[in-house]
């Protein structure tokens, strides 16, 4: 075994700690209790390892710290090799926040007959090592593999575990990621082939594949692109690419939601900043408007199907896909704004759209399981603190300044206008929908009489035809007390809290992150021979 750098038992650690929390949480299944206080036990440790990890991280040292390596296929130049650089290093520290508050949010979930809370959150456990290996992996075969396997857990997760069409989801969801993978892999067989030509010898190394892709023909380039491009543009999701999103989301319990859209789908966006920059510089600058088409697209589509969606799971897809593709823009914007821009916002999206996620849940769950945002109103007369928190969770997600979001669309914004003002404009309507969208889930669900199927069996909702608002009012205070409703309770609000906390402290005081993944940034700019339209000579950087 070889070390990169110091420290690098943690990232060892930050990678056998859920593996070993998976088995030993599988082994224990038949008791859910044990299995559920483990499970929790190896998340926190987990989280605990990931702050350490970033406090040991020196954002003006090396690109890859933390680093080791182990010979796995000596005859191919294949290695068992990892290092974090700063994005890499907030992701898995989200990744390590957002287990343990799924793991208590889904303390007393019901679930699917036969199936046991050991299973489920072992798998939980199984996907967040994978996860963490598939950010922190430096040998491009490696990451291939790691991007395939961990499709495994998460079908199951959602077929297994979902709801009434998750079978037809999880296996939409797999086909979609798995097909877009072997793509993928027909582009790093390229690169190794390059390699084997210019050095005399294969290699799946990142770093030396950079120096060996980065001078490669144009029309090369372009082809080696679209492989990796793909693969990564399926997980995003980008449009057209997106349609699994919405069924998943939808039939995958609260929880597993919350890693689909907080964490899977990052591993897109991880990609186009680790893979697609660096390797194929030429290509990402001459088909970046194809990708900004795409970035656009999916900001004004996304937003407008969320605001006419019923259904408050897929109406968390589609505000998703609308914040993916401020993502996009801000990475194919070439600028240190919009590309620091783009990684924050992966950071806060995590945050923010976990956070009203697990508050949707919590509706959920009140109303017995019905999705339909119908079946709701008045409930924050009911749940005065639950109606609170769903209104700082929507705030978060329109960005209202003050909010940890409205930092990073705002630098992808004005990061991205002086290299494309016409996508950036166009985006901007996408903050209008936000608005509408948002308010519109929270004045539904939240304000009004009190109506609704999922609240008051019997009682009608605002769409039943023949009804008003003053004869719902008073069917609802005949039928009170047929259905106990009740607010947060403890455990809830021990999960909800920490979200809240970083809502507020990230959106008043970003630097932490900020000053993490700018390095990397500027490393990413330099390796894709970028120049920054706004800070030409501040943020010129020498390449590590």
């Amino acid at each position: 075994m070889t070390t990169s750098g110091a420290h690098s038992w943690l990232l060892a650690a930050l990678l056998l700690v859920p593996l070993l929390g998976a088995v030993v949480v599988t082994a224990l299944r038949g008791n859910d209790h044990t299995a559920k206080l483990a499970a929790l036990a190896f998340s926190v440790a987990e989280f605990v390892l990931a702050i350490v990890s970033w406090v040991n991280f020196q954002p003006g040292g090396d690109r890859l710290q933390q680093g080791f390596s182990l010979t796995w296929i000596p005859s191919f130049g294949v290695h068992i090799s990892f290092a974090v650089d700063g994005i890499a290093l907030v992701m898995i520290a989200v990744i390590g926040l957002l287990v343990p508050l799924v793991i208590g949010a889904g303390w007393v979930d019901k679930l699917p007959e036969g199936r046991t809370k050991g299973g489920f959150f072992a798998l939980i456990l199984l996907e967040q090592a994978l996860t963490v290996g598939v950010f922190a992996a430096t040998d491009v075969f490696l990451f291939y593999v790691l991007f395939e396997i961990m499709l495994i857990p998460m079908y199951f997760l959602i077929g297994s575990y979902g709801g009434a069409r998750r079978q037809y989801a999880a296996v939409k969801f797999f086909l979609y990621s798995f097909l877009g993978g072997l793509i993928m892999l027909a582009s790093v067989i390229g690169c190794y082939s390059m390699a084997v030509d210019e050095l005399g010898a294969g290699t799946f190394d990142w770093a030396k594949l950079v120096q060996v892709v980065h001078d490669a023909p144009l029309s090369t380039q372009i082809w080696l692109f679209f492989g990796f491009f793909i693969a990564f543009a399926v997980k995003a999701p980008l449009v057209p690419l997106h349609t699994w999103l919405p069924d998943a989301t939808a039939e995958a319990p609260i929880g597993v939601a919350v890693l689909l859209v907080g964490i899977l789908d990052k591993v897109g966006t991880f990609g186009f900043l680790r893979y697609l920059l660096p390797m194929f510089p030429d290509a990402s600058k001459e088909l970046a408007p194809l990708v900004l088409v795409l970035a656009v697209a999916g900001v004004v589509y996304g937003s407008l199907l969320a605001t006419g969606q019923r259904d408050m799971k897929r109406f968390l897809a589609y505000v998703s896909i609308a914040h993916f593709g401020f993502i996009a823009l801000g990475i194919f914007s070439f600028s240190s704004q919009s590309l620091t821009g783009s990684v924050t916002y992966m950071v806060n999206h995590s945050i923010a759209t976990g956070m009203l996620i697990l508050v949707v849940g919590m509706v959920i769950a009140r109303g017995g399981g019905s999705t339909r945002v119908a079946d709701y109103g008045g409930m924050a007369k009911l749940t005065p603190l639950l109606g609170g928190v769903l209104l700082i969770a929507g705030l978060s997600t329109l960005s209202l300044p003050g909010t940890n979001s409205f930092v990073s669309e705002f630098l992808v914004l004005i990061g991205s206008f002086p290299n494309a003002p016409v996508y950036t404009t166009i985006a901007t309507v996408g903050m209008i929908f936000a608005a509408l969208y948002v308010l519109w889930l929270y004045q539904r669900i939240m304000q009004g009489p009190l109506r609704g199927d999922a609240l008051l069996p019997g009682v009608p909702s605002a769409e039943t035809p023949g009804t008003d608002g003053s004869g719902a009012v008073l069917t609802a205070q005949a039928a009170t007390g047929t259905k106990k409703i009740v607010d947060l309770d403890t455990r809830e609000k021990l999960v909800l809290a920490p979200l809240i906390l970083l809502v507020v402290g990230l959106g008043l005081y970003p630097k932490p992150v900020l000053d993490t993944v700018t390095p990397t940034v500027d490393a990413t700019m330099c390796q894709a021979a970028l120049v920054d339209p706004v800070q030409p000579a501040e943020r010129q950087v020498q390449c590590r």
